[in-house]
């Protein structure tokens, strides 16, 4: 009889692949591991997750949405600064949200008088139920064109009838909201030069030969805000010894002849283009020496404005 050795290792069983292997009853795609969640978590519809229209960035974005407490911004930029996504991918993947229904921005003007933008989520829109989504039935392909004098083979006649109506009405797209575009903001003013210091009498000074310009030429009248945008520029002007007529004239001569569609822009080029070198600097004059006079008390000559004693005599007496 062999002896048996307790200390070889055993052999490997062998592996039934229609019991053993891990993805039996399973196909080659994803794999769900799905744990309940008690707290912190969003419920998404899958005519959003599925969506067959709406980008992937969009997509992501409304779920992102949904998920913020509400009062949250979510405008371009606070979404950009949020996200890797730049601006321009971020503001397209809004315009879908809000074409297909999922976002409502509305401008609404608050009692202290600003336009303020509103965005209303919608985790449901009109016409989405919260199964997946309904795939649209593909057209059928068209026959190929017949020859003349060739007669249809009989096995291939067939009547097409018209779907019902509740079919026809299922299969009809649901039409699109138009995209909304917000009005274009009109270009900043460019800069103007900046003082070393303005005074208050100086800002007021310059905003007076600004109000003035239309005197001149009304095409010239300009809003307050713009008044104030370019007074900077006009007291660097006034600092460099350049007198108000010098201005205005500066500003009201040589203007084109078609309509000024922006007159503060001409303004703020023609305060930076034409701007005065500084005045040179001019060393204060020396002053006078006084008369020469003669002391009352000891005659003796010294300079003062006036007659009378000298500093030694004044001395002496107090």
């Amino acid at each position: 009889m062999d002896s048996q050795n307790p200390s070889a290792q055993a052999p490997t069983a062998s592996r039934d692949e229609a019991k053993n292997h891990p993805s039996r009853g399973t196909s080659a795609g994803v794999v769900h591991e799905n744990a309940p969640h008690a707290t912190h978590f969003t419920v998404v519809g899958n005519h959003l997750a599925q969506h067959e229209e709406l980008s992937l960035t969009a997509i992501g974005l409304a779920t992102h949405i949904q998920s913020l407490p509400a009062g949250s911004p979510v405008d371009i930029r606070s979404l950009a600064r949020r996200f890797p996504e730049g601006t321009t991918r971020i503001a397209a993947a809004l315009r879908e949200l809000e074409a297909h229904g999922y976002l409502r921005r509305t401008r609404q003007r608050t009692a202290a008088g600003h336009v303020v933008t509103r965005t209303v989520s919608c985790n449901r829109p009109l016409g989405r139920t919260g199964g997946g989504n309904t795939r649209r039935p593909k057209p059928e392909p068209e026959p190929p064109p017949r020859r003349r004098g060739t007669q249809e083979p009989p096995q291939r006649r067939r009547e097409v009838q018209a779907p019902p109506q509740h079919q026809r009405e299922a299969q009809e797209p649901a039409p699109r909201r138009p995209e909304r575009r917000e009005p274009r903001r009109p270009a900043a003013l460019p800069a103007v030069p900046q003082p070393a210091y303005a005074t208050p009498d100086q800002v007021q000074t310059a905003i007076g030969i600004l109000s003035g310009l239309r005197r001149t030429d009304t095409r010239l009248l300009i809003s307050a805000t713009d008044a104030e945008h370019l007074a900077p520029g006009v007291v660097t002007w006034l600092e460099r010894d350049v007198t108000p007529d010098c201005i205005h004239r500066a500003l009201t001569t040589l203007l084109p002849a078609e309509p000024l569609r922006r007159p503060a822009a001409l303004l703020a080029h023609r305060l930076t283009a034409q701007l005065p070198p500084l005045p040179p600097f001019l060393p204060p004059r020396p002053t006078a020496p006084h008369p020469l006079q003669n002391c009352d008390t000891c005659d003796r000559a010294y300079r003062g404005p006036e007659p009378g004693t000298c500093g030694s005599c004044a001395a002496v007496a107090r």
